[in-house]
């Protein structure tokens, strides 16, 4: 019988805000005047979950002819200018997910991320979380990003608890959630993450 997690844990790009559309667009329009391209199915297959640095290593991987990433990296200032700039509408978040992270409850909850908190924070504020959330550990915050356990394990750690139910969508985030000693729900659509929260919790928790 499954029981009340200790703590319920978001991954934040494609499961919390539906944000990865946003990147691969911005990420598009910086690296196009470098002669790269990089299309929806690619960015979908190989860069979701790793760090901008790794994101810049897959992709001139993938590059033709190849790159190296210190020829990308100049790009990365205006492709978080742009990011910031699309995603203030406040509507990243689904609306129903929001409600329930804003209604005060007895599991703590919190976000896991491997983006930066320069890029992050804006948006959980803007969409009016940051406030409710009990920690959000940024890419920033560890040595070591996804696959490797140590964000969970900080998350964790800071909440003082010893396991939490993860949202994830990534293979890199799924990875890290379950070598941190999690349950795991893969995600793949942030519009999906209401009715799986639902199903897990509904008997414990009253979701709005």
């Amino acid at each position: 019988m499954l029981e009340v997690p200790q703590a319920i844990l978001f991954d934040f790009d494609g499961v919390l805000a539906d944000t990865e559309p946003l990147h691969w667009q911005c990420w598009s329009e910086v690296l196009r005047p470098l002669g790269v391209a990089i299309t929806w199915k690619d960015y979908q297959a190989h860069c979701i979950g790793i760090s901008d640095r790794q994101f810049l290593e897959e992709l001139g991987r993938l590059a033709d002819p190849p790159r190296q990433v210190d020829e990308l990296l100049p790009a990365y200032p205006l492709k978080q200018k742009l990011f910031h700039a699309g995603s203030l509408n406040g509507k990243l978040v689904p609306e129903e997910v929001k409600i329930w992270i804003q209604t005060k409850r007895s599991v703590p909850v919190g976000v896991v991320t491997s983006s930066a908190a320069s890029e992050i924070a804006p948006i959980l504020q803007i969409e009016g979380l940051l406030p409710f959330l009990s920690t959000v550990v940024y890419g920033d915050d560890v040595a070591k990003l996804k696959p490797d356990p140590e964000p969970y394990l900080t998350a964790m750690k800071r909440l003082g608890v010893k396991s939490a139910l993860v949202l994830e969508d990534s293979v890199a985030g799924v990875a890290s959630a379950r070598a941190a000693g999690c349950e795991v729900l893969q995600i793949q659509d942030p519009r999906e993450v209401a009715g799986r929260l639902r199903a897990r919790l509904g008997a414990f928790v009253n979701f709005r």
